[in-house]
This record gives structure tokens, sequence and C-alpha cells, in this order.
């Protein structure tokens, strides 16, 4: 007679690894590519590479601590909603005090990290916590949430230029516009696939506020994205290889608005915009390295 065997519960190395959604790398790699690309421009095409490194690291580690931070508010929503019930703070596979832990880590390696950058872009830094720690409550109380996190993804442009330049000039404020709508256009998308359940949980988002022209609203966010970046090449004077990888980008965000113009696009549209869109920045990446 056969007996069924008990599965083996998850490590807790792997558990926490999923916390801190190293699972899911394009979410770690959609915010690290705005600060490359700050750090890239800044430099004119040659930063320094222990910059990059920190960089790299930095972002990583905020991100962590970010995504530590939402699952510890949102711990007795997301077991509501389809997408996220499993994680492990919704599953109760980690307890409060462990995500706590974590998360003082995690913003413990930030802070050692803003330490080997100048004093402005600390201090930058510095100001960049409220919004990472704050903008899970947003949806709570704000009708467009994800533009507080737009706003947090755009500190990651202005500590990564100051560090090159030690202050922030004309370009750096179209490189942060831009890096604010193309995140308020691919996080409306991401929230798009939530809409249902958000609603029935009284939860706010960009995708509720906007409702039918969410689609309209994501396409004006990546045509403001790619006339602030366009404005970013012409004051920066760069050269052909930027230009090629912007209309690249253009021609990839006019193709997502399209796939999100039907009433009810397969819910893995979604998914699969958010991740074309890490392609898109990488695209975007190499005509800055190369166009510098």
């Amino acid at each position: 007679m056969l007996t069924q065997q008990t599965p083996r519960p998850e490590p807790l190395w792997l558990t926490v690894a999923r916390l801190l959604r190293w699972d899911k790398p394009a979410g770690r790699l959609i915010l690290m590519l705005p600060a490359l690309w700050a750090v890239v421009l800044a430099g004119r095409g040659a930063p320094p590479l222990p910059l990059i490194g920190i960089i790299i690291l930095g972002t990583l580690a905020t991100s962590a601590a970010g995504c530590v931070v939402n699952d510890l508010w949102d711990r007795n929503i997301d077991p509501q909603v389809s997408r996220t019930r499993n994680r492990p703070l919704a599953s109760r596979a980690l307890s409060v005090r462990t995500g706590i832990v974590v998360a003082f880590i995690a913003f413990g390696c930030a802070c050692g990290l803003a330490f080997y950058l100048n004093f402005f872009s600390f201090w930058l830094c510095v100001a960049a916590v409220p919004f990472i720690i704050f903008y899970p409550l947003a949806k709570r109380v704000f009708p467009v949430p994800q533009l507080v996190l737009s706003i947090a993804w755009g500190f990651a442009v202005l500590i990564s230029w100051s560090a090159v330049t030690t202050n922030l000039e004309f370009p750096t404020w179209l490189l942060w516009g831009a890096t604010v709508l193309w995140t308020l256009g691919f996080d409306t998308v991401y929230a798009m696939a939530d809409r249902v359940d958000d609603e029935r949980i009284g939860i706010n988002s960009s995708a509720r506020f906007f409702g039918r022209y969410a689609a309209e609203a994501v396409g004006l966010f990546f045509l403001g994205t790619s006339l602030l970046l366009a404005g970013v090449g012409e004051s920066l004077d760069l050269n052909l290889w930027f230009w090629l990888s912007l209309g690249v980008a253009s021609v990839g965000w006019c193709w997502q608005y399209l796939r999100l113009r039907p009433r009810s696009p397969h819910p893995r549209v979604y998914g699969e915009i958010f991740q074309q869109n890490v392609g898109l920045g990488f695209v975007l990446l190499a005509g800055m390295l190369l166009g510098s």
C-alpha cells in the first residue's frame, strides 16, 4: 500500500528570497534601469566603474526593502488578491517579526552603500525613504497611488546623476520626468491586472482611477516619456545610436498601447507588457552608452 508523502517545507532562505522578490528579477531590473540611465548620461558614457557597482547593489537593496515594507503593510490585503495571496507574509509562511528584521537588514545595506556617495546624493537617499515606506499606504487614501511609486522611482535618477556630478542639471529633470511617466505607464498596466480584485476590496489604483480610459492614459504616459527622452537627447547632443534606441522604444510603446485598446485584453497581456518594458529599458541604456 502506497503512502502519500508529506511535501517538504520550503527552506527558510528560499521563502526570504521570495519575500525580497529575487525570484522575479524583472521588477528589480526595472528599478535599476533609470539609475543606470542617469549614471551613464551624467558620466557622458564613461561613468566610474566602482560607482556603477554601488548603484547596482543599492537598487537591489532598496528594491528589497521596498518589497518587504509593501508586504508588511499589505499582509491582510494580499490574501484577498489572486496575484498576491501566496506571498510569504500573506500566506503566513513568514512571521511579521521576520519581515521587520529582513526590512531593517535591507535598509541597513542600502544605507551602508549610500555612505559611499557624496553628501548631496546621500541626503537624496534619505529623502527617498518616506516614499518607499508610505507608498503602500497611498493606495488606501490617494486615488493614484502609482504616482507615489513613480516619484520614488524618480529618486533613482536624482541620486545616480548627482553621485557623478554632485549637482542636478536641466537634463537631469527631463530624465526624472521621463522616468516618472514611464513608471506611471508600466505600473498602471500592472494595476490593470488587479483591477477587479482592487474594486472588490476597495483599494485605489491608477487603473481604477482612469477606468475605461486606462489604455489611453498609459499611451499618453508613454508618449510623454518619449518626448522627455528626446529632450534629454537634444540637450546632451547625443548621437544617432541614442535616437535609434529611442525610436525602437517608442515603437514598442505604441504597440503596447494598441494591445491594451481592446475592452478586455487577455490577462497575460499585462504581464507581457511589464516584461517588455524591461527589454525596452535595456535598449535605451545601450543607446545612451553608445550615443554619449
